[in-house]
């Protein structure tokens, strides 16, 4: 065959294929069969996980906008001085009742042995007050003693003057007798109205003495207290840990000088919790007691176990340093953030979790 004859069969065919109708597309599928089961075993197996997945997730609601807190503190002094020692470190964690700071007791030391002398003198003076309250009431005894005394004495000159002047009237006695029986009445009358005075003297003596007795007391008193406040200053120069916690943020040193109220170290309690600020549009079914799952950004590959503590009855920016007035200016409508306390179940021991970590929660609320 010649190669013209060769072109010319080759054209004949082309002008039959185009003169052909096309394939339809059950053709095309029986052609390509096993391509289209696949396509169509995956897109039954993404339709059945999509909807398994709408199913699971539609009960859930989920924020990125969450974090750990913790009320965390400043550990400061009550008392100024010389820092002596700091037996904890950054990081580390102590448990309740554990040293954090010392500061140079000696001028506290001394400030309690000043006011014990101070007690034991004002205790003195109740003992001395008290016993001359003891000897005043012996003084009034023997003044009353006294009284008695002068009274049966001035009874007795009553009746001897009464008998020299009756027998003065009759004749039988003499002037110089009667003139002496008044001289005695007077006497006796003037003795008695002494030894009056003198127990009203020792009367009075005896509530000027419990009046001093009742002031020394206070004395006492005020000594006792400031015994008390100096044991309690000495106290403080030893700064504990008041809860269980990790020490951060440490600026004591050794050497240094701190007044009262100064910041030695920050301190974060073990006592930790998730905020999550949800939309408030997400809030609708959430109720206390539901069942939280969620990750730490530190830690993804690890899901933890919590449940909702509580909703804050208000949006977040009703709480903050300058709220939004709402009444003023042009009102633009925006979805507020809640937050809502999570507390978890158990934090792991094995990871350092700490307040300002991100976390993702999960909230099951259907």
């Amino acid at each position: 065959m010649t190669p013209g004859q060769d072109k010319t069969r080759e054209t004949n065919e082309q002008r039959q294929d185009a003169a052909k109708p096309p394939s339809s597309l059950r053709d095309r599928v029986r052609e390509r069969w096993l391509l289209v089961t696949v396509v169509c075993c995956l897109v039954l197996v993404a339709t059945i996980g999509g909807l398994a997945y709408w199913l699971s997730i539609r009960d859930y609601e989920s924020t990125d906008d969450a974090f750990i807190a913790a009320r965390s503190f400043s550990v400061a002094p009550k008392v100024g001085g010389y820092v002596t020692e700091v037996p904890v470190t950054d990081n580390q964690h102590v448990n309740a009742g554990d040293l954090l700071a010392k500061i140079d007791d000696r001028d506290y030391v001394n400030a309690v042995n000043q006011a014990r002398a101070q007690v034991a003198v004002a205790q003195a003076n109740i003992d001395n007050i008290q016993a001359q309250i003891d000897s005043q009431h012996q003084q009034i005894d023997q003044a009353k003693a006294q009284v008695d005394q002068a009274e049966a004495q001035l009874q007795f000159a009553q009746q001897e003057e009464k008998r020299a002047k009756d027998l003065v009237e009759k004749g039988a006695g003499t002037v110089q007798r009667e003139q002496q029986t008044r001289s005695d009445l007077q006497s006796q009358q003037a003795n008695e109205a002494r030894t009056k005075a003198a127990l009203i003297a020792a009367d009075l003596g005896i509530k000027t003495l419990e009046a001093q007795l009742e002031s020394a007391r206070a004395s006492l008193q005020q000594a006792k207290a400031q015994l008390d406040q100096a044991n309690l200053n000495l106290q403080y120069t030893r700064v504990t840990a008041a809860q269980s916690g990790r020490v951060v943020k440490l600026s004591g040193a050794v050497g240094t000088f701190t007044t009262a109220g100064q910041s030695l170290m920050m301190f974060v309690p073990d006592e930790i919790w998730i905020v999550a600020n949800y939309k408030e549009t997400q809030l609708a079914d959430m109720r206390p007691g539901q069942p939280v799952v969620f990750t730490i950004d530190a830690y993804p590959g690890r899901k933890l176990t919590g449940r909702v503590a509580s909703v804050q009855p208000g949006s977040g920016t009703v709480f903050s340093l300058l709220p939004a007035e709402n009444a003023t200016g042009n009102y633009v409508k925006v979805v507020q953030r809640v937050p809502v306390k999570i507390v978890v179940d158990h934090w792991p021991a094995d990871i350092a979790i700490g307040p300002g970590m991100s976390v993702v929660p999960w909230t099951k609320v259907r």
